[in-house]
């Protein structure tokens, strides 16, 4: 589903934040891309969602390179990203925010309001508040719009970058359950994490970035198991 080969990436003039990445994320499957602060876990996302473009290096998305294509254009084949920091629009309604989501399917509009009721399902308190305007939401409310917004696209694939940053353990919680959902339904995700118990509970492999680089990359349990490889590169919040 998507291949990563030799990725290299900067911001303007800096060093490399990306060093030579690659990587091979199969259908329906999920994988954890974990690191300390910095290892270049958010510019990977970045550069796979087409908002930062690589110095050097090659992308594949179901066979399809998309290297050069622009951000747009990836999320009309499906190529979806949930942002760090949730990215609102605060004086638009939860409605509103929810169909820019789905601006690239405006046409089909049965489809659409299909898809935006398949979110308030998952989201009961979204429909609940959906008059309501984003920017007036609590932390978790605006995660929940940020992943239905992206699921409004009908992902193929979604990134998702910190989707627990900030939040209770409660809300953690249920916005893990509803990504189980959606791995059980085929939906492969690539998943940017620093609660890495939970992000590795979740996957079947893991990514783990040290300075840019690949460190380490197996199954999720593997992972879960290299207390060691842990505690040197995720901290306090190892698993």
């Amino acid at each position: 589903m998507l291949e990563i080969e030799d990725l290299w990436a900067a911001y303007e003039t800096a060093e490399p934040v990306l060093k030579g990445i690659s990587l091979r994320l199969e259908a329906n499957e999920v994988m954890a891309v974990l690191g300390a602060n910095g290892a270049g876990k958010s510019t990977l996302l970045r550069v796979v969602s087409g908002l930062l473009p690589c110095q050097k290096g090659r992308i594949r998305f179901d066979g399809v390179d998309v290297t050069r294509m622009p951000a747009h254009r990836r999320v009309e084949i499906g190529l979806v990203q949930v942002p760090e920091g949730r990215q609102m629009l605060p004086d638009m309604t939860v409605e509103e925010n929810l169909l820019l989501g789905g601006y690239v399917r405006r046409r089909d509009n049965a489809a659409m309001a299909q898809t935006r009721e398949e979110v308030y399902a998952l989201f009961p308190m979204l429909k609940e508040r959906r008059q309501a305007l984003a920017g007036l939401l609590s932390g978790g409310q605006q995660q929940m719009v940020a992943l239905g917004r992206a699921l409004m696209a009908r992902p193929r694939l979604l990134l998702c970058d910190e989707p627990s940053f900030g939040l209770a353990p409660l809300v953690v919680k249920d916005i893990f359950v509803v990504l189980a959902g959606l791995r059980g339904r085929g939906t492969p995700i690539l998943l940017v994490e620093q609660n890495a118990k939970k992000a590795l509970e979740l996957a079947d492999r893991g990514l783990l970035l040290r300075g840019g680089a690949v460190a380490f990359a197996g199954s999720a349990a593997e992972l879960a198991a290299g207390a060691k490889v842990s505690a040197a590169y995720l901290g306090s919040g190892a698993p």
